[in-house]
C-alpha cells in the first residue's frame, strides 16, 4: 500500500530523522501533536536514552510527539497503535466490504486506549486505515 504524505508530514519526518537517525515511515500531524510510525525494531533508537530524542523532536517541532511501532500484520499494528494500553486480542472482521478491528482491552486500560478526548483511538483508526485499509477500530 502506498501512503500519501502531506508536505507538513514530510517536514516532520525529516526533522525527526535529523534528530533521531531513524526515519519514520508515516506521520499524522494534528493541532497539538505529531504521531510518528517508527520502523519495527527501531523504537529504542527513536525514543533515545531517557526519552532524550523524543524531547528534542518535541522542542524542535513545538508540539507533543507520540510514537507507534510499525508491524507487518494488521492486528499487531493496531495493538501497537494503542500502546501503552494492554491489548489482549485484536480480531479482524470483514462484512459488506468493510473491515473492522475489534480490540479487547482490560477495563482498567480503556481510558488509555481511548485517550484524552478520544485522540488515541482516533489516531489508531486513521493509521489502521492508511496502512491496512481497516475501516474502523472498536474496543470490545
Amino acid at each position: 500500500m502506498s501512503l500519501t504524505l502531506s508536505d507538513e508530514a514530510r517536514r516532520h519526518i525529516a526533522a525527526f530523522a535529523d534528530v533521531a537517525d531513524v526515519t519514520p515511515v508515516d506521520c499524522l500531524v494534528e493541532d497539538d501533536r505529531a504521531v510518528f510510525v517508527i520502523p519495527a525494531g527501531e523504537m529504542g533508537a527513536a525514543i533515545g536514552p531517557d526519552g532524550e530524542t523524543v524531547e528534542a523532536v518535541e522542542a524542535q517541532l513545538g508540539s507533543r510527539v507520540d510514537l507507534v511501532e510499525n508491524a507487518d500484520e494488521p492486528a499487531a499494528f493496531v495493538a501497537n497503535c494503542l500502546a501503552p494500553a494492554a491489548v489482549r486480542n485484536v480480531t479482524l472482521s470483514t462484512q459488506g466490504g468493510s473491515t473492522v478491528a475489534y480490540v479487547e482491552v482490560p477495563q482498567g486500560d480503556r481510558g488509555v486506549a481511548i485517550g484524552a478526548g478520544g485522540e488515541s483511538i482516533e489516531a489508531t483508526r486513521r493509521l489502521a486505515a492508511r496502512h491496512f485499509d481497516i475501516d474502523d477500530v472498536q474496543l470490545a
